[in-house]
């Protein structure tokens, strides 16, 4: 029987899935090292940040009907069990909160249906 996929994994699926045409995704790395010269240097856009961040372009109707704006993403990549922290949560809820899409996602066709894309021919998943 053939094991799951590994966060990375699906990560790297969603983002080459559906990081193109009107949606971008970026891999947002999170963390700290103490660099060669010894200082400490914290990495990524805030602790909780989700996996994938990017843009969506969206037509926004009816008073700027033909206009296109981006829509902050931010995709929390999971596995089928895993569990997102309590930074991951708020992180989602204020993207959300300030009209951006958050969500966690763990497949490639969740992540389609999300961002309003065609699944491509196969699973995908």
């Amino acid at each position: 029987m053939a094991s799951s996929p590994s966060e990375h994994e699906i990560q790297q699926r969603i983002r080459l899935a559906c990081g193109r045409g009107r949606v971008r995704l970026w891999r947002n790395n999170t963390g700290a090292l103490v660099d060669q010269q010894g200082r400490f240097v914290r990495f990524g856009l805030c602790k909780g940040s989700s996996d994938l961040i990017g843009l969506r372009s969206l037509e926004i109707t009816p008073e700027l009907v033909g206009q296109r704006l981006a829509q902050f993403v931010a995709l929390e990549i999971k596995t089928d069990c895993g569990t997102v922290t309590p930074e991951q949560r708020a992180f989602l809820q204020l993207v959300q909160q300030l009209s951006g899409l958050g969500a966690v996602c763990r497949s490639t066709a969740q992540a389609q249906a999300l961002l309003g894309l065609d699944a491509m021919a196969g699973s995908g998943q």
